[in-house]
């Protein structure tokens, strides 16, 4: 792609927009967006422009269309694709100024926040109000709504409630030539039009800067069980979900982790409390909640007599909040805690839920095949496994070439499945070279029109979803 070096008139005149409360050329400032939390990528900006208003937005898209300069928005930095990474330089469009609750809707359980908001934050102030925004990436603590929109993230929660699109009302965006609009309209229902609301959900920050999100809410629940089932063997662990389901119930959580997950996890916190017998392969981690305890127990033990079908150890039941608090940490730090142990790369398959235990077969028999480790964890419940391929004792060599040769098998095995390369994390730079496994040639065309269609230009985080 043919985009323009920036120059000291083009910073002067980022300098010069009313609303710009930011305009950063030092290297320590540039070195801070170079990354995500993306395995070791690096990518250097030539310029961090913080903006505070839409109409400062609209100013730096427009004069950057014209001047074919690439833009990359940039919310807390925490993806795991590389969608936030300038790798074509030009400006990083720093959205973290953009982080206020703009109304709190309580008569339409509804609120509008800026795409800078912290994730828990948001829950947080929404629950004080009894409401309940339910999805919870891991990194809910850190990362931003606007990120979220835009990778159409899920977490824990998904099972029962659903992922960020299903929250997703309306969403003012500035687009890539500067103009400003709304996707749809604050209402449940909407069948006027192309649904360009979801479109730009998931849409990675390629076709649009989005400003503003309407969410819908749910009124918040008073109560939540929470038990680890340790297994004997990992893949009754994942025939064990399906189980649960056709037994007629559907927890609030429902998470898998390996042995190793588990136990990196534990040495990473410095957790205590969580026996690991040397013979568990894995864990389900369950929870359920609502608003009438007797119905909870009943229904947390009418699991535990499912699960205690399969070769288990004892059930753990979280008795306290600080129990609870502490196996939640320990799954919510499962990726940083395999990330301090190796260089690693991270998969996230997604396939319909029975065939869970064929994916985790598929991917240890990959393993032995190539010479990879894998540490698998994730949200069982919706069927999306994280595969976390970890480098330990392969060469460079290895690593860099024959890996991606086993990654392709395995994506191929996902889709055979029914299932797809990418259930949370999004394609971004790391995984494009691989749609066309999930897409023919047809597909991949129409998204790329559209793509055409919002951005002529491409300066719109360039270099992303799409491979050449």
């Amino acid at each position: 792609m043919n985009f323009k070096k920036i120059t000291p008139e083009d910073v002067a005149f980022f300098q010069s927009i009313e609303g710009i409360k930011g305009v950063f050329t030092d290297t320590e400032t540039l070195v801070s967006c170079a990354s995500d939390e993306t395995e070791d990528l690096h990518y250097l900006p030539e310029v961090v422009i913080q903006p505070e208003t839409v109409a400062a937005v609209s100013a730096v898209m427009a004069y950057c269309n014209e001047h074919s300069i690439p833009v990359t928005p940039r919310g807390a930095g925490t993806g795991l694709s590389g969608g936030a990474l300038p790798v074509f330089g030009g400006v990083v469009l720093d959205m973290k100024r953009f982080n206020k609750i703009i109304n709190l809707d309580k008569r339409n359980l509804q609120v509008t926040v800026e795409p800078g908001m912290i994730t828990q934050e948001l829950q947080d102030y929404v629950k004080e109000a009894g409401l309940f925004y339910p999805p919870d990436p891991a990194s809910k603590g850190s990362c931003f709504i606007g990120g979220n929109v835009s990778e159409n993230s899920g977490g824990p929660r998904a099972v029962k409630y659903g992922v960020v699109k299903d929250y997703v009302l309306n969403l003012e965006v500035v687009l890539p030539n500067g103009e400003v609009i709304w996707t749809g309209a604050n209402v449940l229902k909407n069948a006027t039009g192309y649904n360009l609301t979801q479109l730009l959900v998931g849409s990675e920050g390629t076709l649009g800067v989005i400003t503003k999100i309407v969410l819908r809410l749910i009124p918040a629940v008073k109560h939540d069980m929470l038990m680890l089932v340790p297994f004997r063997k990992a893949v009754e662990a994942c025939e064990a979900v399906n189980a649960i389901f056709m037994a007629g119930y559907t927890p609030s959580a429902m998470e898998f982790m390996e042995r190793d997950a588990l136990e990196w996890s534990m040495k990473y916190t410095q957790a205590i409390g969580v026996s690991l017998p040397d013979d568990i392969e894995a864990h389900l981690l369950i929870e359920v909640d609502g608003n009438d305890m007797d119905l909870l127990y009943k229904e947390m033990e009418a699991i535990a007599e499912v699960v205690q079908r399969y070769d288990v150890d004892e059930l753990l039941f979280a008795d306290t909040h600080e129990q609870k608090q502490m196996l939640w940490t320990l799954r919510r730090k499962v990726g940083e805690a395999v990330k301090s142990n190796s260089i690693y790369k991270e998969e996230d398959t997604v396939v319909p839920r029975a065939e869970l235990p064929e994916l985790l077969s598929i991917i240890k028999q990959l393993g032995r095949e190539y010479g990879f480790q894998s540490v698998c964890y994730g949200h069982a419940g919706d069927g999306n496994l994280h595969v976390n391929i970890v480098k330990g004792a392969m060469s460079d060599d290895d690593w860099n070439n024959k890996l991606t040769e086993g990654i392709r098998k395995l994506f191929a095995e996902v889709v055979r499945m029914g299932g797809t390369i990418s259930g949370e994390h999004g394609i971004g730079l790391v995984q494009k070279s691989y749609m066309d496994i999930a897409f023919n040639n047809t597909q991949l065309k129409i998204m790329k029109d559209i793509k055409q269609v919002f951005d002529p230009k491409g300066i719109l985080n360039p270099g992303k979803i799409f491979a050449g």
